[in-house]
């Protein structure tokens, strides 16, 4: 067991700062998203879709882990995003994280931008 982890939880482990430009909302996850973080970032995301905004940038310049489920909670962002009329748009991908969607495929479903201006003006 890594001593490291005893104790933290999904909180102390991935922080979701949102904010607003325009029509769109912006994510700024730090820190790692996965099957104990997750909702941190579903929550948002889905309440920003059901307040009107369609477009969802997620910046992801301090996300510096993702796995399965994290990735889960973008594709079902995207499907929502995507029936109110927007998408998902990711930036500032880290080696790491960038791996995860080339692996797996899901780089071709996203809108992926290498920062956040080129994201908010497509």
């Amino acid at each position: 067991m890594d001593r490291g982890m005893v104790g933290t939880t999904g909180r102390d482990r991935l922080s979701v700062a949102v904010r607003h430009s325009g029509r769109s909302a912006i994510f700024t996850p730090a820190g790692e998203l996965d099957h104990h973080t997750a909702e941190l970032l579903r929550e948002p995301m889905e309440r920003s879709v059901d307040d009107g905004f369609a477009k969802l940038v997620v910046d992801c310049s301090q996300l510096q882990f993702c796995d399965s489920t994290g990735l889960n909670v973008l594709l079902g962002a995207r499907l929502k995003a995507e029936a109110a009329g927007g998408g998902v748009h990711l930036t500032g991908l880290l080696p790491t994280v960038s791996r995860v969607f080339e692996i797996t495929g899901a780089d071709a479903v996203f809108s992926v931008h290498d920062r956040l201006d080129e994201a908010l003006t497509e």
